[in-house]
């Protein structure tokens, strides 16, 4: 009989015991990751950029809105904002509320899916069978049929109006102390709504640095940015993967983006050419799938060095 039964017992138990870890502790141990970038012109000083991504704020998330909220007391000198902010259509409010007072420095945004549309529900395998099959988003599915809307115009309001740049398929700039940041964006790529064709030309001249800023980490946004010459590429979408294996990783990145590069700082070369990437792993997740395991909730904050 304890043969028998033993084995399967012992294993239920070990799913659950991390299932209730994954969604009673980890998600909600938000951390701050540290990167040094060397991208900046000799003779500059170092510049501390504060990257926020997929909040996916649902009304009643206490700790995640006071956390980010304390994200203010590293006083960085801009902030990017990489999109999906939300997960409830009701939640605007709590999100701007829990941004405010980053919303006090300079930054740029762009949005991504999940500011549009709210999500679904589906079955976590079909992230590892759109993986196999080579399809994500709408990159080779099905549009989706009956999505909730979002009110992402007044997140766009709210944030405009506090002086952040909106880098939707566009170009914006920063002036920080003296220094001046160009900034080109795209809308997302998931659901495809990035128009290259808009932005394409490279840097700016004229700027001290030029960043490049896309939601979801897509390689033909990537290749564009990296063959265009901008030093840095900041993306998020991925949540790191999520659901991770301890002491292997990330098993999907939800987009075509290889694995090893799920989250954290890397680099895209393409033609000769280089660029550092910055995923970020994000500090929310879907409604619908509130876990993470061996991936925790995270900000960045990227100290941008001049370059060797």
């Amino acid at each position: 009989m304890r043969a028998r039964y033993g084995v399967p017992l012992t294993l239920t138990a070990v799913g659950a015991a991390g299932l209730a870890y994954a969604a009673g502790f980890e998600v909600r141990s938000f951390r701050l990751r540290r990167v040094t970038v060397p991208v900046l012109p000799r003779g500059m000083r170092p510049l501390r950029l504060l990257q926020v991504s997929d909040v996916h704020m649902v009304g009643g998330q206490r700790k995640k809105q006071r956390w980010l909220r304390s994200l203010a007391g590293l006083r960085p000198d801009f902030v990017i904002n990489t999109g999906d902010n939300l997960s409830d259509p009701h939640a605007v409010p709590e999100t701007l509320d829990a941004l405010g007072p980053l919303m006090e420095f300079p930054g740029a945004y762009v949005f991504g899916s999940n500011d549009y549309y709210g999500p679904k529900l589906r079955n976590p395998a079909r992230y590892l069978l759109e993986r196999a099959q080579g399809r994500h988003g709408l990159n080779g599915n099905a549009p989706a049929v009956g999505v909730v809307h979002n009110p992402w115009e007044d997140l766009r309001d709210a944030f405009d109006a506090a002086g952040w740049v909106g880098l939707s398929n566009t170009r914006g700039r920063l002036k920080l102390d003296g220094f001046e940041i160009a900034l080109t964006g795209l809308d997302d790529p998931h659901i495809k709504r990035d128009r290259y064709a808009q932005v394409a030309g490279g840097p700016e001249s004229g700027a001290d640095l030029s960043l490049a800023v896309v939601h979801a980490p897509y390689l033909r946004s990537l290749d564009a940015f990296t063959a265009d010459g901008y030093p840095l590429i900041l993306a998020g979408h991925t949540h790191g993967g999520q659901l991770c294996i301890p002491f292997y990783g990330a098993l999907v990145t939800n987009c075509d983006l290889d694995t090893d590069r799920v989250k954290g700082l890397s680099t895209h070369t393409v033609a000769g050419r280089t660029s550092y990437l910055h995923v970020s792993a994000g500090c929310g997740t879907n409604r619908y799938t509130p876990v993470r395991f061996a991936c925790p909730p995270e900000a960045t904050l990227l100290t941008l060095t001049a370059r060797d």
